[in-house]
Protein backbone atom coordinates (compact mmCIF):
# COMPACT_ATOMS: atom_id res chain seq x y z
CA UNK A 1 0.00 0.00 0.00
CA UNK A 2 1.57 3.06 -1.13
CA UNK A 3 0.84 6.64 -2.27
CA UNK A 4 0.08 10.05 -1.20
CA UNK A 5 -0.15 10.43 2.24
CA UNK A 6 -0.12 6.56 2.64
CA UNK A 7 3.00 4.72 4.13
CA UNK A 8 5.16 2.53 1.85
CA UNK A 9 4.39 -0.66 3.49
CA UNK A 10 5.92 -2.64 0.58
CA UNK A 11 9.18 -1.26 1.01
CA UNK A 12 8.98 -1.49 4.48
CA UNK A 13 8.97 -5.45 4.42
CA UNK A 14 11.68 -5.35 2.39
CA UNK A 15 13.45 -3.10 5.19
CA UNK A 16 12.12 -6.19 7.42
CA UNK A 17 14.27 -8.89 5.22
CA UNK A 18 17.40 -6.34 5.21
CA UNK A 19 17.74 -6.34 8.97
CA UNK A 20 16.70 -10.14 9.32
CA UNK A 21 20.07 -10.38 7.13
CA UNK A 22 21.91 -8.30 9.77
CA UNK A 23 20.82 -10.62 12.60
CA UNK A 24 23.91 -13.25 12.34
CA UNK A 25 26.62 -9.95 12.91
CA UNK A 26 24.47 -8.40 15.40
CA UNK A 27 24.38 -11.59 18.02
CA UNK A 28 28.16 -12.49 17.29
CA UNK A 29 28.45 -9.02 18.43
CA UNK A 30 26.24 -8.88 21.21
CA UNK A 31 29.24 -10.36 24.11
CA UNK A 32 31.54 -7.81 22.51
CA UNK A 33 28.33 -4.80 23.02
CA UNK A 34 27.94 -5.82 26.18
CA UNK A 35 31.49 -5.80 27.27
CA UNK A 36 31.76 -2.15 26.16
CA UNK A 37 28.77 -1.37 27.32
CA UNK A 38 27.76 0.45 23.99
CA UNK A 39 26.22 -0.86 20.84
CA UNK A 40 28.82 -0.28 18.19
CA UNK A 41 28.61 2.21 15.81
CA UNK A 42 28.97 0.06 12.42
CA UNK A 43 25.72 -1.97 14.22
CA UNK A 44 24.09 1.02 14.24
CA UNK A 45 25.25 2.20 10.64
CA UNK A 46 24.24 -1.27 9.28
CA UNK A 47 20.89 -0.96 10.97
CA UNK A 48 20.32 2.61 9.40
CA UNK A 49 21.72 1.45 5.92
CA UNK A 50 18.82 -1.06 5.98
CA UNK A 51 16.33 1.26 6.24
CA UNK A 52 15.41 0.47 9.89
CA UNK A 53 15.39 4.45 11.43
CA UNK A 54 13.19 5.52 8.32
CA UNK A 55 10.23 2.65 8.68
CA UNK A 56 8.72 5.73 10.67
CA UNK A 57 9.83 8.83 9.41
CA UNK A 58 7.58 10.96 7.07
CA UNK A 59 7.96 10.63 3.25
CA UNK A 60 9.18 14.05 2.44
CA UNK A 61 12.56 13.02 4.14
CA UNK A 62 12.78 9.97 2.68
CA UNK A 63 11.15 7.57 5.03
CA UNK A 64 8.41 5.15 4.79
CA UNK A 65 5.81 6.15 7.21
CA UNK A 66 4.99 3.32 7.32
CA UNK A 67 2.43 0.79 9.54
CA UNK A 68 4.42 -0.36 12.92
CA UNK A 69 3.92 -3.97 12.19
CA UNK A 70 6.52 -3.76 10.65
CA UNK A 71 8.87 -1.34 12.74
CA UNK A 72 7.81 -3.75 15.25
CA UNK A 73 8.77 -6.87 13.52
CA UNK A 74 12.24 -5.72 12.66
CA UNK A 75 12.70 -4.54 16.54
CA UNK A 76 11.89 -8.18 17.59
CA UNK A 77 14.21 -9.98 15.16
CA UNK A 78 17.49 -7.12 16.60
CA UNK A 79 16.35 -8.45 20.23
CA UNK A 80 16.25 -11.69 19.78
CA UNK A 81 19.98 -11.43 18.92
CA UNK A 82 20.60 -8.84 20.97
CA UNK A 83 18.68 -7.43 23.48
CA UNK A 84 20.57 -4.07 24.02
CA UNK A 85 20.45 -3.41 20.04
CA UNK A 86 16.79 -4.11 19.86
CA UNK A 87 16.06 -1.72 22.98
CA UNK A 88 18.05 1.17 21.42
CA UNK A 89 17.18 0.63 17.80
CA UNK A 90 13.35 0.94 19.36
CA UNK A 91 13.63 3.44 21.06
CA UNK A 92 15.53 5.83 18.44
CA UNK A 93 13.25 4.59 15.95
CA UNK A 94 9.77 5.79 17.33
CA UNK A 95 11.58 8.97 17.82
CA UNK A 96 11.05 9.36 14.49
CA UNK A 97 7.42 9.32 14.53
CA UNK A 98 7.77 11.66 17.34
CA UNK A 99 9.31 14.30 15.96
CA UNK A 100 7.12 13.89 13.10
CA UNK A 101 4.58 15.43 15.38
CA UNK A 102 6.82 18.37 16.13
CA UNK A 103 6.16 21.54 14.40
CA UNK A 104 7.50 21.66 10.98
CA UNK A 105 10.13 23.72 11.84
CA UNK A 106 11.58 22.02 14.25
CA UNK A 107 11.49 18.61 11.58
CA UNK A 108 13.57 21.02 9.47
CA UNK A 109 16.02 21.70 12.13
CA UNK A 110 17.09 18.11 12.88
CA UNK A 111 16.46 16.77 9.35
CA UNK A 112 16.98 19.45 6.93
CA UNK A 113 20.56 19.23 6.51
CA UNK A 114 20.70 15.14 7.04
CA UNK A 115 17.41 13.25 7.39
CA UNK A 116 19.69 10.65 8.91
CA UNK A 117 19.96 12.85 12.06
CA UNK A 118 19.34 11.07 15.35
CA UNK A 119 17.39 11.43 18.19
CA UNK A 120 17.75 10.02 22.32
CA UNK A 121 15.28 10.85 24.83
CA UNK A 122 14.68 10.90 28.85
CA UNK A 123 10.85 11.69 29.74
CA UNK A 124 10.82 11.65 33.64
CA UNK A 125 10.38 15.81 34.32
CA UNK A 126 13.60 15.79 36.78
CA UNK A 127 15.33 18.56 35.01
CA UNK A 128 14.13 22.50 35.57
CA UNK A 129 11.56 24.24 32.96
CA UNK A 130 10.30 27.98 33.27
CA UNK A 131 8.65 29.92 30.92
CA UNK A 132 10.40 33.00 29.69
CA UNK A 133 8.23 34.79 26.87
CA UNK A 134 7.81 32.70 23.83
CA UNK A 135 10.90 30.53 25.06
CA UNK A 136 11.44 27.78 28.17
CA UNK A 137 14.39 27.84 29.88
CA UNK A 138 16.02 24.72 30.71
CA UNK A 139 18.48 23.01 33.41
CA UNK A 140 19.13 20.18 35.14
CA UNK A 141 19.89 16.61 35.15
CA UNK A 142 17.86 13.33 32.93
CA UNK A 143 18.66 10.01 33.30
CA UNK A 144 18.40 6.70 30.97
CA UNK A 145 18.89 8.40 27.57
CA UNK A 146 18.98 5.06 25.80
CA UNK A 147 21.35 5.10 22.63
CA UNK A 148 22.55 8.73 23.82
CA UNK A 149 25.54 8.33 22.48
CA UNK A 150 24.21 7.24 18.69
CA UNK A 151 22.20 10.91 18.79
CA UNK A 152 22.74 14.25 17.64
CA UNK A 153 19.62 15.73 19.84
CA UNK A 154 17.36 14.51 22.52
CA UNK A 155 14.25 14.84 23.95
CA UNK A 156 13.84 15.82 27.31
CA UNK A 157 10.42 15.97 29.45
CA UNK A 158 9.59 18.86 31.68
CA UNK A 159 6.41 20.52 33.23
CA UNK A 160 6.00 24.16 33.96
CA UNK A 161 2.95 25.44 36.25
CA UNK A 162 1.30 28.40 35.45
CA UNK A 163 -0.27 31.07 38.32
CA UNK A 164 -3.55 29.43 38.14
CA UNK A 165 -1.71 26.16 38.98
CA UNK A 166 -2.34 24.86 35.46
CA UNK A 167 0.45 22.47 34.81
CA UNK A 168 1.76 22.29 31.41
CA UNK A 169 3.93 18.97 30.42
CA UNK A 170 5.75 18.72 27.69
CA UNK A 171 8.31 16.93 25.58
CA UNK A 172 11.46 19.58 25.10
CA UNK A 173 13.74 19.26 21.58
CA UNK A 174 17.16 19.78 22.97
CA UNK A 175 20.72 20.13 20.36
CA UNK A 176 23.70 17.95 21.44
CA UNK A 177 25.73 21.77 21.46
CA UNK A 178 23.04 22.30 24.43
CA UNK A 179 24.04 19.39 27.13
CA UNK A 180 26.91 16.89 28.19
CA UNK A 181 26.48 12.87 28.61
CA UNK A 182 27.53 11.95 31.84
CA UNK A 183 28.94 8.39 31.67
CA UNK A 184 27.30 6.72 34.56
CA UNK A 185 25.04 3.53 32.70
CA UNK A 186 26.76 0.56 34.75
CA UNK A 187 24.55 -2.40 34.67
CA UNK A 188 24.22 -5.83 34.34
CA UNK A 189 21.15 -6.48 32.16
CA UNK A 190 20.62 -4.50 28.52
CA UNK A 191 24.31 -3.37 29.44
CA UNK A 192 25.02 -2.10 25.79
CA UNK A 193 22.04 0.61 25.65
CA UNK A 194 24.58 3.06 27.27
CA UNK A 195 21.58 4.67 28.80
CA UNK A 196 23.72 7.54 30.13
CA UNK A 197 22.15 10.57 31.99
CA UNK A 198 22.09 13.85 29.88
CA UNK A 199 22.64 17.10 32.14
CA UNK A 200 22.29 21.16 30.95
CA UNK A 201 24.85 22.60 32.95
CA UNK A 202 24.02 26.27 32.36
CA UNK A 203 20.71 26.76 31.15
CA UNK A 204 19.74 27.12 27.77
CA UNK A 205 16.51 28.55 25.63
CA UNK A 206 14.46 26.06 23.91
CA UNK A 207 11.87 27.77 21.26
CA UNK A 208 8.24 27.52 21.34
CA UNK A 209 8.39 25.23 17.69
CA UNK A 210 10.35 22.74 19.58
CA UNK A 211 8.61 22.06 22.03
CA UNK A 212 5.29 19.53 21.88
CA UNK A 213 2.69 19.56 24.82
CA UNK A 214 1.32 15.75 25.92
CA UNK A 215 -1.76 17.58 25.84
CA UNK A 216 -1.56 17.96 22.09
CA UNK A 217 -0.55 14.30 21.39
CA UNK A 218 -3.36 13.26 23.80
CA UNK A 219 -6.18 14.44 21.67
CA UNK A 220 -4.56 13.28 18.72
CA UNK A 221 -4.01 17.03 17.99
CA UNK A 222 -0.24 17.59 16.90
CA UNK A 223 1.02 20.60 14.53
CA UNK A 224 3.07 17.75 12.68
CA UNK A 225 -0.08 15.99 11.06
CA UNK A 226 -0.64 19.27 9.00
CA UNK A 227 2.66 18.49 6.69
CA UNK A 228 2.81 14.63 7.53
CA UNK A 229 -0.52 13.94 6.78
CA UNK A 230 0.55 9.66 6.21
CA UNK A 231 -1.74 7.68 8.25
CA UNK A 232 0.69 6.68 11.08
CA UNK A 233 1.03 9.61 12.35
CA UNK A 234 -2.88 10.09 13.41
CA UNK A 235 -1.58 7.11 15.77
CA UNK A 236 -1.98 7.62 19.75
CA UNK A 237 1.24 8.86 21.99
CA UNK A 238 0.36 5.94 24.64
CA UNK A 239 -0.33 3.30 22.00
CA UNK A 240 3.34 3.14 20.51
CA UNK A 241 5.12 4.48 22.50
CA UNK A 242 5.27 1.38 25.81
CA UNK A 243 4.46 -1.25 23.05
CA UNK A 244 7.95 0.21 21.49
CA UNK A 245 9.57 -0.56 24.70
CA UNK A 246 7.32 -4.22 25.42
CA UNK A 247 8.55 -5.64 21.71
CA UNK A 248 12.00 -5.69 22.17
CA UNK A 249 11.49 -7.30 25.57
CA UNK A 250 9.81 -9.83 23.41
CA UNK A 251 12.75 -10.35 21.24
CA UNK A 252 14.71 -10.81 24.38
CA UNK A 253 12.39 -13.90 25.46
CA UNK A 254 12.21 -15.30 21.86
CA UNK A 255 16.21 -15.25 22.03
CA UNK A 256 16.09 -17.10 25.36
CA UNK A 257 13.86 -19.70 23.68
CA UNK A 258 16.11 -20.37 21.09
CA UNK A 259 18.95 -20.50 23.27
CA UNK A 260 17.34 -22.88 25.85
CA UNK A 261 16.58 -25.20 22.93
CA UNK A 262 19.78 -25.65 21.52
CA UNK A 263 21.17 -26.05 24.61
CA UNK A 264 18.66 -28.99 26.15
CA UNK A 265 19.38 -30.48 22.48
CA UNK A 266 23.21 -30.99 23.97
CA UNK A 267 22.11 -32.07 27.38
CA UNK A 268 22.63 -35.18 29.21
CA UNK A 269 21.29 -36.07 32.66
CA UNK A 270 23.69 -38.41 34.61
CA UNK A 271 21.57 -38.84 37.34
CA UNK A 272 19.08 -40.13 35.16
CA UNK A 273 21.08 -41.87 32.34
CA UNK A 274 18.68 -39.47 29.43
CA UNK A 275 19.16 -37.30 27.22
CA UNK A 276 16.88 -34.10 28.43
CA UNK A 277 15.58 -33.61 24.71
CA UNK A 278 13.97 -37.14 25.54
CA UNK A 279 12.30 -35.31 29.07
CA UNK A 280 8.89 -34.70 27.89
CA UNK A 281 8.70 -32.00 31.16
CA UNK A 282 11.75 -29.99 29.18
CA UNK A 283 9.35 -30.24 26.21
CA UNK A 284 6.42 -28.90 27.77
CA UNK A 285 8.50 -26.03 29.48
CA UNK A 286 9.42 -25.14 26.37
CA UNK A 287 5.74 -24.92 24.90
CA UNK A 288 4.63 -23.10 27.58
CA UNK A 289 7.61 -20.59 27.53
CA UNK A 290 6.72 -20.24 23.32
CA UNK A 291 3.18 -19.70 24.12
CA UNK A 292 3.39 -17.09 26.22
CA UNK A 293 5.73 -15.36 23.54
CA UNK A 294 3.53 -15.81 20.85
CA UNK A 295 0.32 -14.77 22.93
CA UNK A 296 1.92 -11.99 23.35
CA UNK A 297 3.29 -11.05 19.91
CA UNK A 298 0.00 -11.55 18.17
CA UNK A 299 -2.00 -9.65 20.64
CA UNK A 300 0.30 -6.62 19.66
CA UNK A 301 0.28 -7.53 15.83
CA UNK A 302 -3.37 -7.66 15.78
CA UNK A 303 -3.47 -3.79 18.39
CA UNK A 304 -1.51 -1.99 16.30
CA UNK A 305 -2.93 -3.39 12.72
CA UNK A 306 -6.24 -2.65 13.66
CA UNK A 307 -5.03 0.90 15.00
CA UNK A 308 -3.46 1.88 11.88
CA UNK A 309 -6.26 0.45 9.95
CA UNK A 310 -8.35 2.84 11.80
CA UNK A 311 -6.03 5.80 10.92
CA UNK A 312 -5.71 4.86 7.26
CA UNK A 313 -9.40 5.21 7.03
CA UNK A 314 -9.30 8.30 8.56
CA UNK A 315 -11.89 6.70 11.66
CA UNK A 316 -12.03 8.14 15.34
CA UNK A 317 -10.27 5.81 17.06
CA UNK A 318 -12.40 3.57 19.67
CA UNK A 319 -11.49 4.20 23.49
CA UNK A 320 -12.36 -0.20 24.04
CA UNK A 321 -9.28 -0.43 21.42
CA UNK A 322 -6.68 2.44 22.58
CA UNK A 323 -7.52 0.58 26.19
CA UNK A 324 -7.05 -2.75 24.76
CA UNK A 325 -3.52 -1.55 23.11
CA UNK A 326 -2.44 -0.36 26.36
CA UNK A 327 -3.77 -3.67 28.60
CA UNK A 328 -2.07 -6.24 25.69
CA UNK A 329 1.27 -4.61 25.89
CA UNK A 330 1.17 -4.41 30.11
CA UNK A 331 0.48 -8.68 30.32
CA UNK A 332 3.30 -8.75 27.05
CA UNK A 333 5.79 -7.63 29.26
CA UNK A 334 4.86 -9.95 32.02
CA UNK A 335 4.75 -12.74 29.55
CA UNK A 336 7.64 -11.91 28.51
CA UNK A 337 9.11 -11.58 31.66
CA UNK A 338 7.73 -15.00 32.77
CA UNK A 339 8.80 -17.18 29.47
CA UNK A 340 12.20 -16.20 30.61
CA UNK A 341 12.07 -16.98 33.94
CA UNK A 342 10.55 -20.48 33.38
CA UNK A 343 13.49 -21.59 30.82
CA UNK A 344 16.13 -19.67 33.43
CA UNK A 345 14.61 -21.73 36.16
CA UNK A 346 14.63 -25.21 34.98
CA UNK A 347 18.23 -24.96 32.76
CA UNK A 348 20.37 -26.67 35.33
CA UNK A 349 23.68 -26.33 36.28
CA UNK A 350 25.13 -28.12 33.22
CA UNK A 351 23.57 -26.22 31.13
CA UNK A 352 24.18 -22.66 32.46
CA UNK A 353 28.28 -23.61 32.41
CA UNK A 354 27.53 -23.79 28.71
CA UNK A 355 24.63 -21.35 28.37
CA UNK A 356 25.81 -17.50 29.20
CA UNK A 357 23.82 -15.80 26.36
CA UNK A 358 20.81 -17.22 28.55
CA UNK A 359 22.11 -15.61 31.47
CA UNK A 360 22.21 -12.63 29.23
CA UNK A 361 19.09 -12.70 28.12
CA UNK A 362 17.57 -13.12 31.49
CA UNK A 363 19.11 -9.70 32.89
CA UNK A 364 18.31 -7.99 29.86
CA UNK A 365 14.46 -8.77 30.31
CA UNK A 366 14.60 -8.08 34.31
CA UNK A 367 16.43 -5.15 33.63
CA UNK A 368 13.90 -3.83 31.00
CA UNK A 369 11.05 -4.72 32.94
CA UNK A 370 12.08 -1.60 35.42
CA UNK A 371 11.38 0.73 32.52
CA UNK A 372 7.56 -0.38 31.45
CA UNK A 373 4.72 -0.54 33.83
CA UNK A 374 4.47 -4.56 34.42
CA UNK A 375 1.31 -5.19 37.12
CA UNK A 376 -1.02 -7.70 34.92
CA UNK A 377 -3.42 -7.02 37.99
CA UNK A 378 -3.71 -3.49 37.62
CA UNK A 379 -3.48 -3.90 33.94
CA UNK A 380 -6.47 -5.72 33.49
CA UNK A 381 -8.16 -3.05 36.42
CA UNK A 382 -7.47 -0.39 34.59
CA UNK A 383 -7.17 -1.13 31.33
CA UNK A 384 -10.64 -2.95 31.63
CA UNK A 385 -12.16 0.13 32.03
CA UNK A 386 -13.45 0.05 28.00
CA UNK A 387 -15.21 -2.49 28.22
CA UNK A 388 -17.68 -0.11 31.07
CA UNK A 389 -17.54 2.65 28.14
CA UNK A 390 -15.02 4.91 29.84
CA UNK A 391 -13.08 7.26 28.18
CA UNK A 392 -9.36 6.01 26.77
CA UNK A 393 -8.23 9.51 27.97
CA UNK A 394 -8.88 8.18 31.43
CA UNK A 395 -6.05 6.70 31.16
CA UNK A 396 -3.39 9.00 29.47
CA UNK A 397 -3.47 6.90 26.28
Amino acid sequence: MSGVGVGDDGAAAKVVEAVRDLVPRIRERAAEAEAAGRVPDETVRQLADAGLFRLLQPTRFGGLAASPVHFYSAIKTIAAACGSTGWISSVIGVHNWQLALFPDRAQQEVWGADPDTRVSSSYAPTGTVEAVGGEFRMSGRWSFSSGCEHAEWAFLGGMTVAADGTVDARTYLVPRTDYRIEHNWDTQGLRATGSHDIVIDEPVFVPEHRTLAYARTVALDCPGQEVNPEPVYRLPFGGLFPTTITVPLLGVAEGAWQTYVDVTRERFRVSYGQKVVDDPFAHVRIARAASEVDAAWLQIRRNVAELYAHAVRGEELPAELRLRVRRDQVLGTGRAVAATDLLMENAGGNAMRHAHVLQRYWRDVHTGRGHVANDPERALTLFGRGALGLDARDTMI
